[in-house]
């Protein structure tokens, strides 16, 4: 939980209350995913014409904003995101969403060092516990540095979070200005998309090459959800896992005995991630359980900490790679679609980690107005923002097949990445890479 040498008396309030202490061209931080308030949030988007010039930090949002509901024209607030949600994302190509650029893992050392203290943070939380603590549920992450630097520490209380065990997960009573009662309604769920035919072929390929007493680090999206799904049935047993989001793949391990964490150094037996994002089941298997921990990001997502587990194994996706290595994975040319998030990290973490692996997956293609086109191509989409570069890829995973850049020449990552390209766009591929110099044009297969 949060401390500091201070000590204060918490006064509950009402929302509307609450919403009053906020004046024009203040800083607000609403936290992360299931931590961000609701009835504070309607309060406050009805005093929007009251106000001017009103900042918020948030993070993957996972229901409408009242106060980006009621303020179209960006007249009244604006909203900063550390990593987009759809929602996010839709109020970015209103004008109205500013993606902030970061390491997921180094954001509690932005609040310390970087970002002046907030003037009011407002999360929301579990009921206040038997030891006067109010949980960060399911959203660990950097909540405890924004409250450490607050001016003002508001929490709002419901009873319709899972509650889970974790180093600092929470903020003590003495550390709180006011509480406020929440509407309680279960916590939000990000719905998983079914598996498509190449998210399974991936999958196969990745978890073939995991074995006993690996430990896992499950990125967000349906392709690594689907290499938990191949787990069940690759036979693989005693996995550990360290990771930044809790996922409902990794709850179906868990439930299948799949997970031990015996063979773990940091944390064994235990499955330790940042936060949790999916469905109920998920939330509920994970609520006071003791085989989970929830803790701060610069815990879990810091390479020096993630690689101190042996035989890490990190699965993420990207969206699109060229012919050298470089996986963007974050943006559509100009337009910003999620975020860094964690990926890079893990992607060093996992190297450094003893026996080791990365791997980042990609469909070798996607369809647009009805055009199939090629997601490895020879340069990045003009605009679109490198999330891991050439020099930090490992395992590279399409649906036909897998290649390790590691160690490999400009020519024989080229090569390597044309040989698990869609076949339709293999030929091309290797011309433009010819005329552009990345394989020599004198070069014979051989």
């Amino acid at each position: 939980m949060v401390t500091n040498s201070g000590s204060k008396q918490a006064i509950r309030i009402s929302p509307q209350e609450a919403a009053g202490l906020v004046h024009s061209g203040d800083w607000l931080d609403y936290g992360i995913t299931l931590c961000q308030p609701d009835v504070f949030d309607q309060a406050l988007a009805s005093r929007s014409a009251e106000l001017r010039n009103v900042k918020l930090r948030s993070c993957l949002t996972l229901r409408p904003r009242a106060i980006l509901e009621v303020d179209p024209n960006r007249e009244h607030f604006e909203w900063f995101s550390w990593h987009f949600s759809g929602y996010d994302r839709k109020k970015h190509d209103a004008g109205i969403c500013h993606y902030i650029p970061c390491n997921l893992g180094e954001i509690p050392d932005y609040y310390r060092r970087f970002i002046d203290p907030p003037d009011v943070v407002v999360l929301k939380t579990c009921p206040v516990d038997e030891n006067g603590v109010f949980n960060f549920s399911g959203a660990n992450l950097w909540h405890g540095a924004v409250v450490s630097r607050a001016k003002i520490v508001i929490v709002e209380e419901s009873n319709g979070l899972p509650y889970l065990y974790g180093a600092n997960n929470g903020v003590h009573l003495s550390q709180v200005d006011y509480i406020i009662e929440g509407n309680h309604a279960p916590a939000a769920e990000l719905p998983n998309p079914p598996a498509t035919d190449v998210d399974r072929a991936v999958a196969r390929t990745i978890a073939s090459e995991i074995e006993d007493g690996a430990c896992l680090q499950v990125g967000i999206g349906g392709m690594p959800n689907a290499v938990c799904s191949s787990l069940l049935e690759s036979g693989v047993r005693g996995l550990g896992v360290h990771t930044e989001m809790l996922t409902d793949g990794i709850i179906d391990l868990y439930k299948a005995g799949v997970i031990t964490g015996a063979a773990k150094t940091l944390d064994p037996g235990k499955i330790v991630c940042s936060f949790a994002l999916g469905s109920q089941t998920l939330y509920a298997t994970s609520n006071r359980n003791k085989d989970f921990l929830c803790c701060p990001v610069e815990y879990t997502n810091l390479p020096h900490q993630i690689m101190k587990n042996d035989r890490v194994v990190a699965i993420n996706n990207t969206t699109q790679m060229d012919l050298q290595g470089q996986a963007s994975s974050e943006s559509d040319g100009h337009r910003h679609i999620s975020g860094t998030g964690g990926q890079l990290q893990f992607v060093r973490g996992a190297y450094a980690s003893k026996g080791g692996k990365s791997f980042m997956c990609l469909s070798s293609t996607y369809e647009r107005r009805g055009i199939r086109k090629s997601r490895i191509v020879l340069n990045l989409t003009p605009g679109n923002v490198v999330t891991a570069p050439r020099s930090d890829m490992m395992h590279v995973v399409t649906e036909f097949g897998m290649v390790n850049l590691k160690g490999k020449s400009v020519y024989e990552r080229a090569k390597a990445m044309i040989s698990i390209a869609h076949p339709d766009f293999r030929e091309d591929l290797e011309r433009e890479a010819r005329e552009h110099g990345l394989i020599p044009k004198s070069f014979t297969p051989g």
